[in-house]
């Protein structure tokens, strides 16, 4: 119980903070949106397209781990990693909140969560989301991100956005780990102290779900 109220708590001041305190919005942010979401990327700093890009990457990375977790809910996994594509850990919170443990994964995967539970698609999402961290990077200009980070309440949540993504993965990491048999502390905090490509590295390296038909029980 102690630990949805931590996840209901940090939803609340997260939310409040990104609506309240944080920078007020720009009356280019429509305008920046529009751009990064169709490819104008000409003229926005590099560090930005990558950092908004990779917050794409990230709801992937949770789809991975979320459906097969989902299996064993009562809520529907599906909304909340949908709405993650719009709105990242403001969507993901209240799942976290929602959900409980669950270190089984019954049944068989259908079409979908193979491909989820593919090695390939974890070698996919780590090369595209290298790419953007090079692209960054190398092109990117730091003074300007820094002075968009103070000033355009956009660029400022999705910077948070992105650090709350790392921080909330180990809560769905452990249950992961137990589905697989992969049951390792080294591992686990191996992929939680390492931003982004941590869970990477793991969804390129974790076992496949185990497979086993629902038995029915007839009288």
């Amino acid at each position: 119980m102690s630990r949805k109220i931590g996840f209901w708590l940090l939803w609340i001041a997260f939310s409040t903070y990104a609506f309240v305190f944080a920078p007020p919005d720009s009356p280019e942010t429509i305008a920046l949106i529009t751009n990064l979401a169709t490819g104008k990327i000409a003229g926005i700093n590099p560090l930005i397209v990558a950092l908004f890009n990779i917050m794409g990457v990230w709801p992937l990375i949770y789809s991975c781990v979320l459906f097969a977790d989902g299996r064993g809910q009562k809520i529907p996994a599906w909304l909340f990693a949908t709405l993650s594509f719009g709105v990242g850990a403001f969507a993901l919170l209240p799942y976290l909140a929602l959900r409980e443990p669950n270190p089984e994964f019954n049944g068989t995967k259908n079409i979908f969560l193979k491909v989820l539970d593919s090695r390939f698609t974890g070698i996919f999402l780590a090369l595209g989301a290298a790419a953007l961290v090079a692209f960054g990077l190398t092109k990117g200009d730091w003074s300007d991100f820094i002075v968009q980070w103070q000033t355009s309440r956009f660029i400022h949540v999705m910077s948070l956005d992105f650090c709350m993504l790392c921080l909330l993965f180990p809560a769905l990491l452990a249950d992961d780990m137990a589905r697989r048999g992969m049951q390792n502390n080294t591992a686990f905090w191996a992929v939680t102290l390492v931003p982004l490509f941590g869970p990477l590295a793991y969804l390129c390296a974790r076992k496949s779900l185990p497979e086993n038909e629902v038995k029915t029980v007839t009288n």
